[in-house]
């Protein structure tokens, strides 16, 4: 089964965080969109995207909620948040059922839903795609009020794809 699609109703999340909370999806949705980013400390694109995550959180901060979704265990997952600067939420996938992974239908990581306050996916993104992540930096910069600010800087060598 295939990465759920734009316009699908969203599955429920509750798991764990990083920082010993539980990150609820409904209870997010109340104060607005919600991104998932889903990951494995071990992926070289997951590698490559999440710094440019975290230049969009610093960025676009409030108004729509980023959290990453680990499949690794909690020591792994800090240990991956520290070395590429990662300051947004995570939440902790149950690494034997996986069930959160299965219920959103991925494939390859990383992949990244941006789900409306309705609880409707707007965006679905398998592996790195410059283009959806200029989307998601827009859909940031609207949710928190500020102008959209460039989401590459000049001179970086981004990719258009990479597969996850």
């Amino acid at each position: 089964m295939p990465a759920l699609e734009a316009a699908t109703k969203a599955p429920a999340v509750k798991l764990p965080t990083v920082k010993g909370g539980t990150f609820e999806l409904a209870e997010a949705l109340k104060r607005g969109p919600v991104a998932l980013a889903f990951f494995k400390v071990s992926c070289p694109v997951c590698q490559m995207t999440f710094p440019y995550l975290e230049r969009l959180f610093k960025a676009n901060g409030s108004g729509l909620l980023l959290v990453g979704v680990s499949q690794d265990p909690k020591p792994d997952t800090e240990a991956f948040m520290k070395e590429y600067g990662v300051t947004f939420p995570i939440a902790l996938e149950d690494t034997a059922r996986y069930a959160v992974s299965n219920a959103y239908g991925l494939t390859n990581v990383p992949t990244i839903f941006l789900v409306a306050q309705d609880g409707t996916i707007e965006l679905s993104s398998v592996g790195w795609s410059k283009q959806d992540i200029e989307a998601l930096n827009a859909r940031m910069a609207k949710a928190a009020g500020k102008p959209v600010q460039p989401a590459f800087k000049p001179g970086e060598d981004v990719p258009e794809f990479k597969a996850g």
